[in-house]
C-alpha cells in the first residue's frame, strides 16, 4: 500500500467499536465502522472474541481482509491489512483507583487530579484530616478491592510522619486486586522524596511500589503528569494484562492500550491546543458521566517570598490546563436512580412542557433501571429521558467546576494587584463564559432522534455564555482518535473535524439585567446578500438561520450592564459558521429561570424546544 491505513478498536463495558482510517484520497478519513458486543463477561469471557466479531463485520464492510488465521494481517500485504493497530478500553469497569494525600484540600485533591486526568474512575479518596478513624479506611480499601492506589502527601524535605500513616493503613488493609489474584497490587507513590524509604518499609511485602515525581513539591506548585504516566504504565502491563484475553490484545498493540476515558481527554486537550480554543466536553453514559475542559488561562499569580532574604511577587502565568471529572454514580441506564435522588423531581419536571404525575415518573425510572438497554418508545418517555440527561449533565458540571480550581493552602498577599483575576486559593480556574466550543458525546446526545435535540439538551444542561459553538460527536469515535493523536497528531485532528464533530450552531448568549425594556443586545449579521439585524430578547430563545457560506461576520451590541464575553456593555466583533443550524439567540437568564405556575413554565418550555424545533411532534395539551 502506499498510503497509511490504521485501525481502531475501543473495547467498551458493552460494546466494541472498530474503525478503518486511512489516507487514500490524500486526506485521513473514516473510511468503515463497525461494532459488536464486548465479551468480558462469563461464559465468553475474553475480549478477542468481541474484537474478532468487530473485525468481521468491518471486512465484510469495507471489502478488505484484516485477519488471517485468526491474526492480524499488519503490516499489510496488497489490498489485505493495515499499517497501524490501536487500542483503547474501559471494559470490565476501566481502571478503578483509590486514592490518598494528607490533606484533603490540599495533596489528596491532587493526587484525585492526578487519577482522573489517567482515565481513572476514582472509588474514595482517604487522608489524615478526613472524619473516619484508621479502621474505617482500612475497611474500605479491603471493600473496594481496587485496580491501583496512589499516595501523595509533603512537600519534598518536609514532614514525613503523616506519609507514613497514609502507607501504614494501605499495609494493613493488604488489599486484593479486582482482576486476578497472581499478581501484587500496585501503588504509585507521587510524595515527599524524603518519605519513599518509609513507604517502601510499610508497602514491600503487600503492594508494588513505584516512586514519581511529587504531586505538589511546594504548596505554589502541582505536578501532574508524571504520575498520571506512571499510571498508564501500570495500567497496561499490570491491570489490563489480567484482564480475560487482553495479553494476546497488548501483542497486537504497537503502542499502549489507554484506558477509554483517558483517551478521550487526551482528543479534547489536542482539540484545545490544535484549533486554540477553550473548550468543554462531555461523555454521558449508562453508569457514569464525564467532563472534561482544556482552558488557555493567562493570569496574574502571587508567588510569596520563601524566606526574609526574598521579596514575594506577582507572575504572569501563560498555561493550557487540562481537567476531567467523573461523576460515578450518574448516568442514563444503571445510574439514572442516582439522578432523581441527587437532582429531585421538581429539577427534572421543570424541562416538560407538560404537567406530569410524580409516581409515573418514579415507575419510568424503575423501569430504566430494570431494563437498561431499552431505548424510549414513545415522544412521552423520549422527553423524560432527555429531561434525565439534562439534569445529569447539569450535575456532573457543577461537580467538575468544584474540582477546577486554583491550588488549595496558598497564602496570598492582599494588595493592590486583587484588581488581577486571582487563579489561586481554592478559586475557579475558568467561568463559563471563557468556553469558546462544547462538544456532547454519549448515546443520549450522539444517537438523538433529532440533532437539534442534542443542541437543546447542551443549551440547557451547560447554559453558555457569550459567544459559544456547540458540537456534537457523531458517532463516539473520540475515544479511537484521541489514542491516534500519540501516533499522529495531525491526522488525529482531521478526522475528528471532518468525520467525527458534527456542528450544530453558534450560541450567542448576553449575561446580565438590561436597564430599560427586555432588549439584551442587538447582534448585525453581515452576509453575501446584506445585512440583517436581529435582537436577543429577555426570557426568550431565538433561532436564526443562516444561508450557506463559509462564515459570517457579527457585531453584537450588549445594552448596558448586560455582558457578551467583553465587560458589560461592550460589543463584541466575531465571525460564526453557517453549517449547523445557525444563529442560536438564548435571551434565557443564568442560570435559567422558569416561571412558578405550572401552566404558564409548560408554555413557556414548549416556546423553547418550538424555537428549535425539538420536538415538532408536541401538540397543544399533551
Amino acid at each position: 500500500m502506499s498510503h497509511t491505513s490504521i485501525l481502531a478498536v475501543d473495547v467498551g463495558s458493552t460494546t466494541t467499536k472498530a474503525l478503518l482510517i486511512d489516507n487514500s484520497s490524500g486526506e485521513y478519513r473514516l473510511r468503515w465502522r463497525a461494532e459488536a458486543p464486548t465479551t468480558v463477561e462469563r461464559p465468553l469471557e475474553n475480549v478477542m472474541i468481541g474484537v474478532h466479531n468487530a473485525l468481521q463485520r468491518l471486512e465484510a464492510l469495507a471489502g478488505r481482509k484484516l485477519l488471517h488465521a485468526g491474526k492480524l494481517v499488519m503490516p499489510p500485504e496488497g489490498d489485505q491489512g493495515v499499517d497501524h493497530f490501536l487500542a483503547t478500553s474501559s471494559a470490565g469497569g476501566g481502571l478503578q483507583m483509590v486514592v490518598g494525600g494528607i490533606w484533603q484540600s490540599m495533596t489528596a485533591e491532587s493526587a484525585k487530579r492526578a487519577a482522573l486526568g489517567a482515565g481513572a474512575i476514582v472509588m474514595d479518596v482517604f487522608s489524615a484530616d478526613d472524619d473516619r478513624n484508621p479502621v474505617e479506611k482500612i475497611q474500605r480499601i479491603q471493600e473496594l478491592r481496587p485496580d491501583m492506589i496512589l499516595l501523595s502527601g509533603g512537600v519534598d524535605g518536609g514532614n514525613t510522619t503523616h506519609v507514613a500513616s497514609l502507607a501504614e493503613i494501605v499495609a494493613l488493609a493488604k488489599p486484593e486486586p479486582r482482576l486476578g489474584h497472581s499478581y501484587t497490587l500496585p501503588v504509585v507513590f507521587a510524595g515527599n522524596k524524603a518519605a519513599r524509604p518509609i513507604i517502601d518499609s510499610f508497602l514491600e511485602d503487600v503492594a508494588m511500589v513505584r516512586h514519581v515525581d511529587n504531586l505538589r513539591p511546594t504548596l505554589e506548585a502541582e505536578v501532574l503528569q508524571p504520575a498520571r504516566e506512571q499510571i498508564h504504565e501500570l495500567f497496561m502491563e499490570h491491570v489490563m494484562s489480567q484482564a480475560p484475553g487482553y495479553p494476546e490484545l497488548l501483542e497486537w498493540c504497537q503502542d499502549v492500550i489507554l484506558p477509554t476515558p483517558g483517551s478521550v481527554g487526551r482528543m479534547v486537550n489536542t482539540m484545545g491546543q490544535t484549533q486554540n480554543v477553550n473548550v468543554l466536553a462531555a461523555d454521558i453514559g449508562g453508569a457514569t458521566t464525564d467532563i472534561f475542559s482544556s482552558v488557555f488561562l493567562d493570569y496574574q499569580r502571587f508567588v510569596p517570598a520563601k524566606d526574609l532574604r526574598e521579596m514575594s511577587y506577582f507572575e504572569r502565568v501563560q498555561e493550557r490546563v487540562f481537567h476531567r471529572s467523573v461523576s460515578a454514580n450518574l448516568g442514563m441506564s444503571y445510574s439514572v436512580g442516582n439522578i432523581l435522588t441527587e437532582a429531585g423531581i421538581e429539577k427534572i419536571v421543570r424541562w416538560l412542557p407538560f404537567s406530569v404525575d410524580e409516581d409515573e415518573l418514579r415507575d419510568w425510572c424503575a423501569n430504566k433501571m430494570i431494563r437498561p438497554t431499552t431505548l424510549p418508545q414513545s415522544l412521552w418517555s423520549l422527553m423524560v429521558e432527555q429531561a434525565f440527561a439534562r439534569e445529569a449533565l447539569r450535575l456532573a458540571f457543577e461537580r467538575h467546576m468544584e474540582l477546577t480550581v486554583g491550588l488549595k493552602g496558598i497564602s496570598i498577599k492582599r494588595t493592590v494587584a486583587d484588581l488581577f483575576e486571582q487563579k489561586a486559593s481554592g478559586q475557579a480556574l475558568f467561568q463559563m463564559r471563557d468556553i469558546e466550543a462544547i462538544v456532547g458525546s454519549g448515546g443520549v446526545l450522539s444517537h438523538a432522534p433529532r440533532r437539534a435535540q442534542a443542541l437543546s439538551m447542551l443549551l440547557d444542561s451547560f447554559q453558555p455564555e457569550g459567544v459559544t459553538e456547540l458540537f456534537v460527536d457523531s458517532i463516539f469515535m473520540m475515544p479511537q482518535l484521541g489514542i491516534l493523536s500519540t501516533i499522529n497528531e495531525a491526522a488525529a485532528i482531521e478526522v475528528f473535524m471532518k468525520d467525527c464533530l458534527t456542528f450544530l450552531g453558534t450560541c450567542i448568549a448576553p449575561v446580565g439585567t438590561p436597564r430599560f425594556g427586555p432588549r439584551l443586545a442587538t447582534v448585525d449579521i453581515q452576509t453575501a446578500q446584506g445585512q440583517q439585524q436581529v435582537t436577543i430578547e429577555s426570557g426568550e430563545l431565538t433561532l436564526v438561520p443562516l444561508a450557506s457560506e463559509q462564515k459570517v461576520d457579527l457585531w453584537i451590541r450588549p445594552a448596558a450592564r448586560v455582558d457578551v464575553g467583553a465587560g458589560p456593555g461592550r460589543a463584541v466583533r466575531t465571525q460564526a459558521r453557517t453549517d449547523g443550524f445557525g444563529l442560536i439567540l438564548d435571551g434565557r437568564n443564568r442560570p435559567i429561570s422558569f416561571p412558578s405556575g405550572e401552566a404558564e413554565r409548560c408554555q413557556r418550555v414548549k416556546r423553547w424546544y418550538d424555537a428549535l424545533q425539538v420536538y415538532p411532534a408536541i401538540k397543544e395539551g399533551t
